[in-house]
């Protein structure tokens, strides 16, 4: 296990953990219910992308530390850095954050707690899948302070149907877990007291598949999502084909077929 803060000046404000082939990443604002400054978004761009050239790490968990998983931008920063090009260079990189959690080799766990607002929301339906605690609440309030979550928009209206992420837009209300597990924006929702265990147990499951089937089965689900029918059909079959050929394919096949364990060896 290593347990070591991410590289900041000053105060860690991103913790990476690394135990039996899961990472987690902790947002480490908790005053600020780690709210994403540009510091903490291109420090969580850097340790994904390092984490995504580590074929140690299967699963990455992503989670918040103190009262709340994370409320989204930093406002303070945004109003004392006026300006279009500091705008438009924040939500590039915020953007390139969203991508890079999609784009990742390695499924990611949201594990959600307290708040998630805005871009914490963003965060939470962009993760792969999600876990929170039954007391948590979820918002894109943009629209309340005249700000509207348009790029959270665009993570939410991938995971929730157009009419839920409709009136989460337009209202800014916040939403309970059970309503959170009926739209889609996260998996289940446990007893706060569950909800290590809970994410814990579901990384471990996962992180015990092979490696490469876990990263050609990601990049396969996103990819097929835009197709039509028929496109996604043929990428899909041609993707199985390939997957086939792989040894862990084999090694998987032949385990299940002698009743005993597989053996991964990521190729």
């Amino acid at each position: 296990m290593t347990a070591q803060p991410a590289k900041s000046a000053g105060e860690p404000i991103l913790l990476r953990e690394v135990r039996d082939g899961v990472a987690t990443l902790t947002l480490n604002r908790p005053t600020a219910r780690n709210a994403l400054s540009m510091e903490l978004i291109t420090l969580l761009i850097e340790e994904l992308e390092d984490i995504g050239e580590d074929k140690s790490i299967h699963v990455v968990v992503l989670a918040g530390a103190g009262p709340a998983f994370c409320a989204g931008h930093d406002l303070k920063e945004i109003r004392a850095n006026p300006g279009r090009e500091i705008y438009e260079a924040l939500f590039r990189q915020c953007s390139k954050l969203m991508l890079t959690i999609t784009k990742l080799p390695q499924p990611v766990i949201a594990r959600v707690h307290g708040i998630a607002t805005a871009a914490g929301c963003q965060l939470v339906a962009t993760c792969d899948l999600a876990i929170a605690a039954e007391t948590t609440r979820f918002a894109t309030p943009g629209v309340n302070i005249g700000l509207f979550c348009s790029t959270p928009m665009v993570a939410l209206t991938r995971s929730v149907g157009r009419k839920h992420a409709m009136e989460m837009l337009l209202t800014g209300d916040m939403i309970g877990t059970a309503d959170a597990v009926m739209f889609g924006l996260i998996n289940q929702s446990v007893p706060e007291d569950e909800l290590d265990a809970t994410v814990q147990g579901l990384a471990a499951q996962i992180a015990s598949k092979s490696p490469l089937t876990l990263a050609i089965g990601k990049e396969a689900f996103y990819r097929q999502l835009d197709m039509s029918l028929e496109d996604a059909y043929a990428y899909a079959s041609d993707v199985m084909t390939r997957n086939m050929q792989a040894r862990d394919a084999e090694e998987g096949i032949d385990a299940f077929l002698g009743k005993r364990p597989p053996v991964w060896e990521g190729r």
